[in-house]
């Protein structure tokens, strides 16, 4: 019997991604959770053998979930599970030791193969999205242009985004600056809406 844990913030999604595999007699939910935050406590106490993760959830998000799950519960496969078809998410996930990332629009047959082919430590990646991830390379950003910019989303000033951060005004516009030339835009709000179509932020 293959455990797994759900990690979805929407009940209706979560209850239908339930209904869907508690059809297959091979596997058995054995936690749901709803925010990323409560993931790693869980996973500890009820050890599944994959965790289905939704990448934007409340208290975090699902790559860097994964990325804990992988240190502090090594025999937990990861599989991403999401809305977000984006290139950058798919090089994001796999660097965080997801063993798979699948879109949530796929067959739902789809889904029970792709749990048992992570159990069994095949990587499980939609094809289309490999593709585009390959043609579309790396993030040129570096991990701290990518805070500032995330952190600026939302219109927060300089002031705003610095004190956030625990950054100096100048060091934050420094890397406001190297991200807007490196993404070969305007401003910081094209730069973050550039950044957040390709899944980098």
């Amino acid at each position: 019997m293959i455990r797994v844990l759900i990690a979805e913030d929407q009940a209706m999604v979560r209850g239908a991604l339930k209904a869907l595999l508690a059809m297959e007699d091979d596997i058995e939910i054995v936690a749901e959770v709803d925010r990323a935050d409560r993931v790693v406590e869980t996973a500890n106490q009820c050890k599944p053998d994959v965790a289905l993760l939704d990448i934007e959830m409340p208290g975090g998000d699902g790559i860097t979930t994964a990325s804990q799950l992988r240190k502090e519960l090594p025999s937990c496969k990861t599989l991403i599970l999401t809305t977000f078809g984006r290139p950058g998410f798919l090089r994001r996930a796999m660097e965080a030791g997801a063993s798979g990332f699948m879109l949530k629009d796929a067959p739902a047959q789809e889904l029970a193969l792709a749990i048992r082919k992570t159990m069994h430590g095949e990587r499980v990646v939609d094809p289309g999205l490999a593709a585009a991830a390959l043609s579309t390379g790396s993030s040129p950003l570096s991990d701290r242009e990518r805070d500032v910019l995330k952190a600026g989303q939302g219109g927060a000033s300089i002031a705003e985004i610095a004190r956030s951060l625990f950054l100096s005004e100048g060091t934050v516009r420094n890397y406001l600056s190297a991200a807007i030339q490196k993404l070969d835009v305007g401003n910081r709000t094209e730069a973050a809406r550039v950044a957040e179509e390709q899944g980098w932020l």
